[in-house]
């Protein structure tokens, strides 16, 4: 009998989780309370020229609403949003430091509110690499001349039961 842990099936299993763990982005994603009339800032460091998204929703409470502000290390305020539901903001960080993200719920005095935030460092890598030629799903109907451009390709989805107009195309990230 092998040792504990030496099952042929945990070798895989252990490098999946070590290359699932190497793909994450430096970041957070964090559901906290935010009491009625308090704010909560949460901190990261960022290294200059890096691309950072905050998406944030609130999931329960009152109207659903809090203000949210993003302030660089300067101090400079570079996103900043009142009683919204939920948001989506990314930028590109100018200077290297401690960036704060706020969240407030202090216009209201007697619902607290629960706040879900996604805060990620880094580009994502593609989610599909190049693709070159080949046929996939997304281009096994589509005729010759689109397979070719690496252009555009109509993808007529459906809304409110009807197509959309040929003038309504989808960009094809093929290069």
């Amino acid at each position: 009998m092998g040792r504990a842990g030496s099952h042929p099936a945990s070798a895989p299993l252990l490098l999946l989780l070590v290359l699932l763990r190497a793909e994450r982005l430096p970041g957070a994603e964090l559901t906290f309370e935010l009491p009625d009339s308090a704010k909560q800032c949460f901190h990261e460091d960022v290294e200059r020229g890096a691309r950072f998204s905050l998406d944030y929703q609130v999931i329960t409470g009152g109207h659903y609403d809090v203000d949210c502000y993003v302030e660089d290390p300067l101090g400079n305020t570079i996103y900043q949003e009142t009683k919204k539901q939920y948001d989506s903001f990314t930028h590109r960080a100018e200077v290297k430091g401690v960036y704060q993200f706020c969240f407030s719920n202090e216009f209201s005095t007697f619902s607290h509110k629960t706040v879900y935030f996604d805060f990620q460092v880094g580009d994502e890598p593609p989610i599909l690499p190049d693709m070159g030629n080949r046929v996939t799903a997304l281009t096994q109907d589509l005729p010759p001349e689109f397979l070719g451009s690496g252009s555009v390709f109509h993808t007529a989805p459906l809304w409110k039961g009807l197509a959309v107009p040929p003038s309504a195309y989808t960009i094809c990230l093929r290069h």
